[in-house]
């Protein structure tokens, strides 16, 4: 969509890699410029080649409540203006302790839900101080995942995880409801399975990629690649959104719609008794004698 975006300013939370990195590219590609923060050098450094010429790059904790005051004021100070934020960073928590709910611990439980939730709580209040600062308006767009709504119990039972996505969903409602009439937009994007640096665990398996095939089953059923997000992002920043806020798209190749179950071996059959041939050839006597 190009020139969808000409003139704007956006920060991308969790911008350096993955998804972020790829909506960043396109932010640029449809005529915006951005600043994309990410907390690991080595992704900054590499994002920083990419986004050279139209982005400015951050290196910074999400879960930092100044990290996003930051990057806005790195948009502001060198671009001159603030006109959305897409929320990207999060993660799963499953090497910290989330699990099962019986088995998920206090440290499991609080990193999730630090990186997944507060950092994004960080975010949208510091956007939205700055739309109101500026009294223009804006759009916000947050990062959710199909597991806030439709889980997986067998491969994907990450309850602080769910619980998190979740809540940004809730988070994000409330917020549109509250500032509809001062034109600040929240929206969310709920991801199906996607093929990032966080899902390695998913693509090393075939138990899950056999899964996902009919899980998300279009496009031949396979992982969304994270472009595949593009266009909804690009479309939820510009103002051909501007009539739409409080809304949740699901981009899950199916996922919601799909029950996934794949046997791991075909139903036996039941087996047919076999007759006893002495009871047989017993009856058969009597029958003769009688």
């Amino acid at each position: 969509m190009p020139g969808a975006l000409e003139n704007k300013v956006i920060v991308v939370i969790g911008g350096t890699s993955g998804i972020g990195l790829s909506a960043a590219k396109a932010f640029i590609a449809a005529g915006a410029r951005v600043v994309a923060l990410g907390r690991d050098q080595e992704t900054s450094t590499e994002a920083e080649k990419v986004l050279a010429g139209n982005g400015l790059v951050i290196t910074a904790d999400a879960t930092d409540p100044k990290a996003p005051v930051a990057a806005i004021n790195v948009a502001l100070g060198n671009f001159k203006r603030f006109d959305g934020l897409y929320h990207v960073a999060g993660g799963s928590g499953r090497k910290k302790g989330d699990g099962p709910l019986h088995e998920v611990s206090n440290d499991g439980w609080e990193y999730t839900v630090t990186l997944n939730l507060n950092s994004v709580f960080y975010s949208n209040r510091a956007a939205a101080q700055q739309f109101l600062r500026q009294n223009s308006g804006g759009s916000i767009l947050n990062l959710s995942s199909v597991l806030a709504a439709s889980p997986s119990a067998h491969f994907f039972a990450t309850h602080a995880y769910s619980a998190a996505k979740a809540a940004i969903v809730g988070l994000s409602k409330a917020s549109a409801a509250y500032y509809a009439s001062t034109n600040i937009r929240f929206n969310v994007l709920a991801a199906g399975l996607v093929a990032t640096p966080m899902s390695q665990r998913a693509q090393s398996d075939p138990a899950i990629m056999q899964f996902i095939a009919s899980k998300q089953p279009l496009d031949g059923g396979r992982m969304a690649a994270p472009a595949d997000l593009d266009a909804a992002a690009v479309y939820f920043m510009s103002d051909a959104s501007r009539f739409v806020t409080g809304q949740v798209l699901a981009i899950d190749g199916g996922w919601e719609l799909s029950d996934g179950q794949i046997p791991t071996e075909r139903p036996r059959q039941p087996q047919a008794k076999q007759p006893n041939l002495i009871r047989t050839l017993a009856g058969i006597w009597n029958r003769l004698k009688s």
